[in-house]
């Protein structure tokens, strides 16, 4: 179940850079890397609640592509049912209004509320993320320059962080010559939401790299260490360093810091660690791409 963290925070400025196309079906944000440089790889983006047409992810998805390599795709995972913008605001009502206007703000959050959860419930919204990971893979995608293969990432955020768990868990696909192969080389989740801990991440056998809010109530500090457990002091995927994942927690952050921090509020913190956490997961993929 969500909550309001989840629909919480603020509208970020900026004129996204990409483009709109039809990938595999889906209504997609495509940003390609900057001056002309080589791609090395792909980052697909699944967002929270907001989803692709929401401007802070697009603007995340510049700054992936801007800072790297990467192409990066943003799809229409949710089919055109993501949250609206102006619940941001509502929320934002919620929480500070008296207690004669609370349930008049609770009753226009429901609107919303209620929808979103009914369209992008997991059981829904899986099949569709997997459908499209699945034409991808099967694409072969290709470096222009040198025609090798390229890796495939998946980052997620909040309602996103649980498919990219679910895709790191054993998905395979099988290609034209015959082979198999896992969905995605390499998943990054900022605040998920949805997870079952610990017995999600006993099933990863893809790495993943976790940034989690110390403030999170979904999955905070108690919830790293258990993953971290797993992931990180386990035994790993293979007893191989390089494949193991990682957890990162962003002390006094908030659930949403990746995306929907108030990065105008005057809080050093707020901007630094949404940028910390951007790279973060640009490290992640290259590290495990081996880039």
């Amino acid at each position: 179940m969500s909550c309001p963290d989840c629909f919480s925070g603020s509208v970020h400025e900026g004129q996204p850079r990409g483009s709109i196309i039809k990938l595999h079906g889906l209504d997609t944000y495509l940003v390609e890397p900057q001056d002309g440089k080589p791609i090395k790889g792909i980052i697909v983006m699944i967002p929270e609640a907001f989803g692709w047409s929401f401007v802070n992810n697009r603007i995340l998805a510049d700054h992936y592509a801007n800072k790297s390599s990467y192409r990066v795709y943003l799809p229409d995972f949710m089919l055109g049912h993501s949250a609206p913008p102006r619940l941001l605001g509502v929320v934002r009502s919620l929480s500070s209004s008296s207690i004669f206007m609370k349930p008049f703000y609770l009753a226009i959050a429901m609107v919303s509320f209620i929808p979103w959860i009914y369209y992008n419930r997991i059981a829904r919204s899986y099949p569709v993320v997997k459908a499209f990971f699945t034409a991808l893979r099967q694409s072969a995608p290709t470096s222009p320059t040198t025609n090798a293969p390229l890796p495939i990432g998946a980052a997620g955020f909040c309602w996103g962080g649980k498919h990219v768990v679910l895709l790191s868990q054993n998905e395979t696909t099988t290609l034209a010559d015959g082979t198999n192969a896992p969905l995605i080389d390499a998943g990054f989740t900022g605040h998920p939401s949805f997870l079952e801990i610990p017995g999600d991440i006993e099933k990863l056998t893809v790495p993943v790299s976790f940034a989690i809010a110390e403030k999170d109530h979904r999955v905070g500090p108690k919830e790293a260490e258990i993953i971290r457990g797993i992931v990180v002091d386990g035994p790993g995927f293979a007893q191989d360093d390089a494949k193991k994942g990682e957890v990162t927690v962003y002390e006094d952050a908030g659930h949403g810091f990746c995306v929907r921090a108030d990065v105008r509020s005057g809080t050093a913190n707020v901007a630094r660690q949404a940028e910390e956490a951007e790279d973060q997961c640009l490290r992640w993929f290259d590290r495990v791409f081996g880039v």
